[in-house]
């Protein structure tokens, strides 16, 4: 009942209430993000969503996009300046995400959308995370978020599309609060962000399901 007929209307609501709300921070991070990056403040990028229909993700950029001699963008590390930092450990970085919402490509509670061409590298158990609409948050980010392993987090994720529930969405939501607070989980033990799955598939030996 929640999640057919519920969750959505209540994401819309709460994402256009949130819009409304955060409106002046929005607008400030927007002139910010501008200076600080010398142009555009915001990063698009396509991500597959439910059932595995690619859209534009949106969020505030915390990296540059410099490149080395070859013309290839540096490492995540060297691209991520301090107002970056501080946005992904904030988390402010997400908030245009609201905007997804609204336009009913994302919720505020689901597996979070990842890249495309990770999508040939999901076990047929990974792949159920594209079952229902990736979210702001979820539960793998509110229980280890960049700390936990791809296979750790994939399993939390369709663990999450086989639960869901209203009370575990509020959980859920209430735990992402905390760990924002205490700025936990922002990067993974060898990486200023998170380690190419695909790269972690060819690490353990896997192929993609279409070879």
């Amino acid at each position: 009942m929640y999640e057919k007929y519920v969750k959505q209307i209540l994401d819309t609501i709460i994402a256009l209430l949130a819009i409304i709300i955060l409106s002046p921070l929005l607008l400030v991070l927007t002139i910010v993000g501008a200076i600080k990056m010398k142009g555009n403040p915001f990063f698009t990028q396509e991500r597959p969503g439910k059932d595995e229909k690619i859209f534009k993700l949106i969020k505030f950029r915390t990296m540059t996009n410099e490149k080395d001699a070859d013309g290839n963008l540096l490492p995540d590390e060297d691209r991520l300046i301090p107002y970056g930092q501080f946005l992904r450990a904030t988390s402010l970085d997400e908030l245009p995400e609201l905007f997804n919402i609204v336009g009913q490509s994302m919720s505020v509670v689901g597996p979070r959308p990842l890249l495309p061409q990770y999508l040939p590298w999901y076990s047929e158990e990974q792949s159920h995370r594209h079952d229902v609409r990736p979210g702001l948050t979820g539960y793998a980010q509110a229980h280890g978020r960049n700390t936990v392993d791809w296979d750790d987090k994939f399993a939390m994720d369709v663990d999450y599309v086989n639960n869901i529930t209203f009370l575990g969405d509020v959980k859920i939501i209430i735990d992402t609060v905390k760990v924002v607070l205490k700025r936990e989980g922002i990067s993974s033990a060898t990486s200023a962000t998170m380690e190419s799955f695909v790269d972690y598939c060819k690490e353990k030996g896997r192929q993609p399901r279409n070879v």
